[in-house]
């Protein structure tokens, strides 16, 4: 049997029983990891793919973008300004914060890598993915104000670091003598054309589809057709004129939510729902490639070192410093500093990173660390995901005119994952369109 057969054998094995799944703390992240493992070289070989193959490059960036362009699009700008501020806090200090704590303690355990390097390592682990953790945001025990500060944080986070991924890739590049030594225009020059393409696309795009739509001129299917292939030109066409792909799709996916007025977020469900079925992919890939560096580079105690401490205290402790003034019960400041598992954004901006710096000082390195760090995430995150929301729902309710039970719009669950959809107590809410 082929491993692209194998792997579509355990795609449908999983999409007929994910709920019940879900009910054992299995996600679909899991899943797809442990196939990928026993796929790809490292075990079974079926799957022999390369950290550096061209298409497996391809197919998780486009991934990406789909998901940075639905993303954005449904994103209330509006409201994440309200709310006491809490999607702001996390976005606006606590992802900074988390970003600086990462290359400090990267320059630590690392000390003989560069300082740009330190910080790409923990821009590319910053970003937070609910598909590890979805009973968090789906379970109604847990107050809605918060679901829906770690949902908006997770769905912007990704968007937000890609411009310093970015940079810190030309900086490494140029001191290795492998790109533009005028990296700070190389990288401005990347941001502004990826602007570019996003408000040719993102806004003009969405313009013309909503006139199309006000004129009865289109369907529902050619309207998620259209989204569709507006996603993919946003990251393409920047791409072409050598803007960056990520910044254009979550630019574009803003610039068309906000002049469509999010009128097209039921037709915008099928290109996430495609994003959703690439992950399964992309997943895969993550564990045929990434344990299989792990284990032809033998057990380093440092990579898996930054590992735990990027999971917890580099995550947890930003949290809580952007979260001071909140009146926010202790127990709640952990509970969000420890929901934030790392995903697709940094699978992707790892593989991306590889592709340019395989041989820059510290190009293993962070190969090897994010790889397990991402991995532990995975486990742990998924593990913890629906008791600790269970226990801390629970907690939550005793709390009477507590800050945690301030009214909040109701967050809008966005496709990452099959599990945590069919319990009661899970059953997603979301905004109207």
């Amino acid at each position: 049997m082929g491993g692209l057969t194998a792997l579509a054998v355990v795609v449908v094995a999983y999409t007929v029983v994910s709920s019940k799944l879900d009910r054992w703390w299995i996600s679909g992240p899991m899943v797809f990891v442990a196939a990928g493992t026993i796929l790809g070289p490292a075990v079974l070989n079926v799957l022999p793919l390369a950290v550096t193959d061209e298409v497996v490059l391809t197919v998780t960036e486009l991934t990406l973008a789909l998901l940075l362009f639905s993303d954005a699009s449904t994103v209330r700008l509006r409201e994440v300004e309200g709310d006491a501020g809490l999607p702001s806090r996390l976005l606006f200090v606590g992802l900074p914060l988390t970003i600086v704590a990462g290359a400090l303690v990267a320059h630590l355990v690392f000390p003989e890598i560069p300082w740009a390097a330190a910080a790409l390592i923990a821009t590319i682990l910053a970003p937070t993915d609910t598909a590890l953790g979805l009973a968090v945001v789906t379970n109604r025990l847990v107050p809605t104000r918060i679901r829906r500060a770690l949902n908006v944080e997770s769905g912007l986070n990704d968007g937000i670091a890609t411009p310093f991924v970015t940079l810190f890739i030309a900086v490494l590049a140029a001191e290795e003598g492998a790109g533009d030594r005028a990296w700070g225009l190389e990288a401005l020059k990347e941001i502004g054309l990826a602007l570019v393409a996003a408000l040719v696309v993102g806004y003009l795009g969405g313009k013309l589809l909503a006139f199309a739509k006000d004129r009865a001129w289109t369907s529902p299917v050619s309207e998620q057709i259209a989204i569709l292939a507006l996603a993919l030109l946003a990251y393409e066409g920047s791409v072409a004129i050598g803007g960056n792909g990520f910044v254009a799709a979550f630019a574009g996916g803003m610039l068309f939510g906000a002049v469509t007025k999010r009128g097209f977020a039921e037709p915008g469900r099928f290109t996430e729902t495609l994003g959703l079925a690439a992950t399964f992919l992309v997943w895969a890939v993550s564990g045929a490639l990434f344990l299989g560096e792990l284990f032809a580079h033998g057990l380093s105690a440092r990579p898996v070192v930054y590992a735990i401490l990027s999971v917890t205290v580099i995550r947890m402790v930003p949290v809580a410093l952007s979260l001071i003034g909140t009146r926010l019960r202790p127990v709640t400041v952990g509970f969000m500093g420890w929901f934030g598992p790392r995903g697709l954004a940094s699978v992707v901006f790892t593989l991306l990173a590889w592709q340019e710096l395989e041989h820059a000082a510290g190009g293993g390195l962070l190969l090897q660390t994010a790889a397990w760090t991402i991995l532990l995430s995975v486990l742990l995150h998924g593990l913890s995901a629906s008791p600790f929301a269970t226990r801390y729902g629970a907690y939550a309710a005793t709390l009477a005119n507590a800050p945690e039970q301030a009214p909040s719009s109701r967050p809008r669950i966005r496709l990452r994952d099959l599990g945590g959809r069919h319990h009661p107590e899970d059953r997603p809410d979301r905004e109207p369109a």
